[in-house]
């Protein structure tokens, strides 16, 4: 399992896509930023994952998908992983994360664990998710690209800064593409990051009107292949009783990294709308049968944006701190 860990596409990861941050800031990230400090973080981090993902198959996605959630509200500083108290809603019980996978924090937690027992205070609660998430998705067969190292953990999360800044199911393709564009990201580069689909599951209350109360004409989406359909309605029978009842994003190969996402999406097979609409719409469908078309391509992408993504609007110097557990600010604060 190791040896996916290199996969040769590191490719030319040093193309100017990080152009956009200032200067300053990306020149304190290095990906051997903790060399001297913490020689045995890389390792630590891999083994806890690679740990994780054999016993828990879902960590990868949860994972991913947590570092998402984290980097498109307030950067990549960790705030999601935040607990509320007494006083402080924190991000992580905002509406829109509520369906984050306890999988992703608790790997997040083990590798803290192990860490602050290696190197005390000195390894941030972001690096640790940022290259998790990357060493998952090389596990699952996903490209290797370069995590930049260095980043401070934010000092605050609260609930009501994530409204609108996260994709929705139900989003209009429109409104997705300038969500994405606010944060400096292009179509191209959009359609790339949607792939990480190609892992994961959604909850059957993300997709059930397209399925049992679609429109006055038809209770399910025509766009769908029937069969594929039909077995969806099977499957969530029971999803108003049983909230956590959920279907693969990829029913072919929901546990490889790989382009058969963007194949789902031509055959009738996405299960969200939101995917569905790339598969249609002259802005995305360029790049939809391209990456259906190309796997090295899709990766390439993929690799690129993932490496933008994950210094997006990140902490250093006093804006951040480095805590001492990932789910509480160092002092306590409630902010």
């Amino acid at each position: 399992m190791a040896s996916s860990y290199f996969i040769p596409l590191l490719l030319s990861l040093s193309l100017p896509i990080l152009t956009f941050f200032p200067s300053t800031t990306l020149s304190k990230l290095t990906p051997n930023y903790y060399q001297k400090s913490c020689p045995k973080f890389p390792d630590i981090v891999r083994q806890i994952v690679q740990e994780k993902q054999s016993v828990v198959p879902t960590t990868a996605a949860a994972t991913l998908r947590l570092l998402f959630h984290d980097c498109l509200v307030e950067g990549c500083d960790a705030s999601i992983l935040i607990a509320s108290n007494a006083f402080n809603k924190a991000e992580r019980d905002a509406e829109n994360n509520l369906s984050l996978s306890g999988d992703g924090f608790d790997v997040v937690t083990r590798i803290k664990t192990a860490l602050e027992l290696q190197c005390p205070g000195i390894v941030s609660c972001s690096d640790i998710l940022a290259t998790a998430a990357r060493d998952l998705i090389t596990i699952e067969g996903g490209p290797y690209y370069p995590v930049r190292l260095g980043r401070k953990d934010g000092l605050v999360s609260k609930a009501e800064l994530v409204e609108g800044k996260l994709p929705r199911p139900k989003m209009p393709l429109t409104q997705l593409i300038a969500l994405f564009a606010s944060k400096k990201f292009t179509v191209q580069e959009m359609v790339a990051l949607v792939g990480a689909h190609t892992i994961g599951f959604a909850h059957c209350s993300e997709f059930s009107n397209r399925i049992y109360n679609f429109s006055k004409k038809t209770k399910v989406d025509p766009a769908y292949n029937p069969k594929y359909a039909e077995g969806l309605r099977k499957l969530c029978s029971n999803y108003t009783k049983d909230p956590s009842m959920s279907a693969f994003n990829d029913v072919m190969t929901p546990n490889k990294f790989d382009n058969m996402y963007y194949k789902n999406l031509q055959r009738g097979l996405a299960l969200l709308a939101s995917d569905q609409a790339l598969a249609v719409d002259k802005r995305t469908r360029p790049h939809v049968d391209l990456y259906a078309a190309n796997q090295t391509k899709f990766f390439q992408d993929f690799a690129h944006a993932m490496e933008k993504l994950s210094v997006y609007k990140i902490k250093t110097g006093r804006k951040g701190e480095v805590r001492r557990r990932c789910d509480a600010f160092n002092n306590l604060k409630t902010a």
